[in-house]
């Protein structure tokens, strides 16, 4: 109860900041009023309702209580702002790989090139489940080592990355299995080996430059797109820019903010759950707008194992409304999303060194 009348004072003070500075060829936008889940909460029923109409209505909700403390959050936000901080030179250095790991450049992505004069003016840094060279499990797409600045450069930034990467994954798990019972699926239908049991999970670092987006320019921080997989759990500095559209075939288009909550994750459902679930549950076209504020995030993505065969659930198909998408293997599915969406890496030149 506490946390609820803690969500609401700080919904409405974050809500009044998320309204500043909008306009600049943006169009009126409303502000979303999202379901909070509370994996405290004991009664487990409550938050399975409060996340099937979540994830009926938007796809997006808050998630409170999940037991990553604020002053680990707040360090590994400082350690974020370190990395990105660096020279260019320093962080090209670091430039990521064929297994989408390491520094990705401001422009590097674009994400909705209809509306996009050119790619979003973010820079990024992706981490994901460490895997040694030689392992065989590093043949896969998505497995490998990642790419780790010096030690001498920014001492203790691993340790402190490596530990929020499995911090998150023990979030999303929770997440999942809340998940799987608003589906009427087994509470463990997502735990299963070949799903969760070795998941793609990647830790993406966020930094977006104190410009001011322009739609109507085609400019933006982060361009409209929904996100890939199964999960996605956001953190922020508490710097507005988050925009929702629940209806992308609306025309116009109607866009939402998302107001920050401090301590809480803003949690969205991927395009792969959407897929799974027939269309039952919503993956949402999501965009970000910087307002002149420099800002950071944290995206964490959850997603299946990579021989995972993403088909129909049982539970989401009938003789009325039989499945809509063929089955696919996840790590098919998430290599064609990611190369589609980012710059061939050849035209980076390397480093001197």
């Amino acid at each position: 109860e506490n946390s609820g009348i803690f969500l609401i004072a700080e919904f409405e003070r974050t809500t009044q900041i998320s309204m500043q500075g909008q306009g600049q060829g943006q169009g009126a936008s409303k502000t979303s009023v999202l379901n909070c889940i509370d994996l405290s909460n004991p009664d487990l029923h409550q938050s399975v309702s409060l996340l099937k109409q979540a994830c009926l209505d938007s796809g997006f909700f808050y998630v409170v209580n999940h037991g990553i403390s604020e002053e680990f959050m707040d360090e590994v936000f400082a350690q974020s702002k370190r990395m990105f901080e660096q020279p260019l030179s320093e962080k090209m250095k670091l430039l990521r790989n064929e297994k989408q790991r390491g520094y990705t450049p401001i422009l590097d992505e674009l994400l909705d090139p209809e509306n996009q004069l050119k790619g979003d003016y973010k820079e990024g840094y992706y981490i994901g489940v460490e895997v040694a060279e030689g392992d065989p499990e590093a043949e896969k797409p998505f497995y490998g080592p990642n790419v780790w600045p010096e030690p001498e450069l920014l001492p203790g930034w691993r340790e402190t990355m490596e530990n929020y990467h499995r911090e998150a994954l023990e979030v999303a798990r929770a997440i999942a299995r809340i998940i799987a019972l608003a589906l009427d699926l087994k509470v463990d239908f997502f735990d299963q080996p070949e799903m969760l049991g070795k998941p793609i999970a990647i830790l993406r670092l966020l930094h977006y430059e104190g410009g001011i987006s322009d739609p109507s320019k085609g400019i933006f921080g982060a361009g409209a797109h929904s996100d890939y997989g199964l999960i996605t759990l956001l953190a922020t500095d508490g710097i507005p820019g988050l925009q929702i559209c629940k209806d992308r075939d609306a025309k116009p288009q109607i866009w939402e903010d998302v107001p920050p909550v401090k301590g809480a994750f803003i949690v969205n459902l991927g395009d792969m759950l959407e897929r799974w679930s027939n269309c039952v549950f919503k993956s949402t076209l999501h965009r970000v707008l910087v307002n002149g504020q420099e800002r950071y995030s944290m995206a964490y993505f959850m997603e299946p194992s990579h021989d995972c065969l993403v088909e129909c659930l049982p539970t989401c198909k009938s003789e009325n409304n039989p499945p809509k998408f063929p089955p696919i293997l996840c790590q098919t599915y998430l290599s064609q999303r990611y190369n589609d969406t980012h710059t061939d890496r050849s035209v980076y030149k390397k480093p001197q060194t």
